[in-house]
């Protein structure tokens, strides 16, 4: 998180927002602190998975992109798992 010039406090701030947009998108009922760690863990899963493709996103911007992006990944899994 460091390297993407994102501190903690915006990393829990931002993976909030990032957790909340895919709760609404995925339309699941969490909590916000479950909205906290699905953004910051997605953003970190997100980022490892396109790092893979050689996309690297970075700044506030792309750790909130990645952030829903992973945690629609996580919700989405999650829901696998359930069934």
């Amino acid at each position: 998180m460091e390297s993407a010039g994102v501190g903690w406090i915006a990393a829990i701030i931002i993976g909030g927002i990032a957790g909340w947009l895919a709760e609404m998108f995925m339309k699941s009922n969490m909590g916000v602190l479950m909205n906290i760690i699905l953004g910051i863990v997605g953003a970190i899963l997100a980022n490892f998975l396109l790092g893979l493709f050689g996309l690297v996103l970075t700044g506030w911007i792309g750790y909130l992109i990645a952030g829903f992006i992973g945690a629609c990944i996580l919700i989405a899994v999650g829901r696998m798992i359930k069934r």
